[in-house]
């Protein structure tokens, strides 16, 4: 019997351990060139189910983990699509997670941090500050390539800021934290591009007029927030963009339909600042086709 329960009491004792690994996780990669920023739910450890979700190097969406375990202390997960395996693993150090990576021949180290509890909300109770006009329409005075060493590909004519397409995204010198963000943009046909909140949360641009909505449409926050419905334009015509993030708050009105309201659990594929209790950048994504913008003007909102 005594043994019987020193068994349990070692195996309780190890699944209480492994409950450190349960909520949500900002990560930073390491030494990785694209400034990479990922995410990670755990929801269960330290009981007979456990589940996870992650946004990082499988691809741009949020996935729900395929296989995750615990095994002498050690978190592992990994993703398997068509040919490639990928595989993570990370221990718990104090209150973070320390991770590496794995696919093939190549391995990336991570930070984990516990995602932090923002109690911020869009009430009624913000008021407006003086707007920042975030593009002077001369040159890329307050922005810089988020990819260092990296062409940044964008141009600046009459006015308009332009990516041809495999640009190196961009994103502001300075950063904020709760505001109003009004842009005007327009995309060519089967054009994709983003605007990242923070540099954590991308609210998507997609030439998208006349298809059914999902997680991935224009006016989604990518991956996380589908719209009620489609108000876009057609390809080459100027659309506005009109948001509000307020803590996690986020509200997006697209052409003057409010259609994307909801709370952001966490990063998106575009994120680079993982510091989410923090003012971050805005981005603009230039690496997935042609994009314009001629107004991006940044009203601050205070208490």
């Amino acid at each position: 019997m005594r043994n019987t329960l020193l068994a349990f009491a070692f195996v309780a004792t190890g699944f209480a351990a492994d409950s450190g690994f349960n909520g949500r996780w900002d990560i930073r990669v390491l030494n990785e060139p694209r400034n990479r920023a990922w995410w990670l739910e755990v929801t269960g450890a330290g009981a007979p189910q456990m589940k996870g979700r992650f946004v990082g190097f499988p691809g741009g969406d949020m996935n729900d983990i395929q296989k995750i375990w615990i095994d002498g202390g050690v978190l592992h997960f990994t993703f398997d699509r068509q040919n490639v395996h990928q595989e993570y693993s990370a221990k718990l150090a104090g209150n973070k997670l320390e991770g590496t990576f794995t696919q093939n021949d190549r391995t990336l180290n991570w930070v984990g941090e516990r995602a932090p509890e923002i109690k911020e909300k869009d009430d009624g109770t913000w008021r407006e500050g003086k707007p920042i006009a975030l593009l002077n329409g001369k040159d890329l005075t307050g922005w810089h390539g988020l990819v260092p060493g990296k062409d940044l590909g964008w141009t600046v004519t009459d006015g308009m800021l332009s990516s041809t397409g495999g640009a190196n995204n961009l994103e502001t010198d300075g950063k904020y934290w709760n505001f109003k963000l009004h842009v005007e943009y327009r995309v060519g046909a089967h054009s994709n591009s983003g605007i990242g909140l923070r540099g954590r949360y991308e609210v998507q641009i997609l030439e998208d007029a006349g298809r059914p909505i999902d997680r991935h449409s224009n006016g989604a926050l990518y991956s996380r927030i589908l719209p009620t419905e489609n108000v876009s334009k057609a390809a080459g015509e100027w659309q506005t963009y009109d948001i509000r993030l307020v803590g996690r708050d986020v509200t997006i009105t697209l052409n003057g339909k409010m259609i994307t309201k909801g709370v952001i659990e966490g990063l998106t594929a575009i994120a680079s600042d993982p510091d989410e209790g923090k003012p971050g950048p805005i981005t603009l994504q230039g690496d997935h086709g042609p994009v314009d913008f001629r107004s991006i003007v940044l009203t601050p909102l205070v208490k």
